[in-house]
């Protein structure tokens, strides 16, 4: 039996450490691979993106295109959207792996 704070505890805490690694390398693949996506005008525009916040995918509906400025704010818009969504994943991901605490860094 080891005494208190002797290795048996060093080799837990390390234990949990490399599980919290190998968890948190989990998180970083579910978001790389995950979409969300960001609407605006009524779903006249879409943006995808993935959970690490890369736009991968821009939809104009076609009879949004008519007034240039307005197209602008809408795509504007929805990706205000899509990163806001993106981001929200992050920290419900990050949320699970660190059991609520705040890391700043980790992803």
């Amino acid at each position: 039996m080891s005494a208190p704070g002797g290795f048996g505890d060093m080799g837990n805490l390390l234990k949990q450490a490399q599980q919290m690694q190998r968890e948190l390398d989990r998180a970083k693949e579910e978001l790389r691979t995950a979409l969300v996506t960001g609407t605006s005008g009524g779903g006249a525009v879409r943006i995808d993106a993935t959970g690490e916040g890369m736009i991968v995918r821009v939809a104009i509906r076609p009879d949004a295109a008519g007034d240039a400025a307005m197209l602008e704010d809408l795509v504007l818009a929805a990706a205000r959207d899509a990163l806001t969504k993106a981001n929200e994943l992050r920290q419900e991901r990050m949320a699970r792996v660190t059991g609520g605490l705040n890391l700043p860094g980790i992803l």
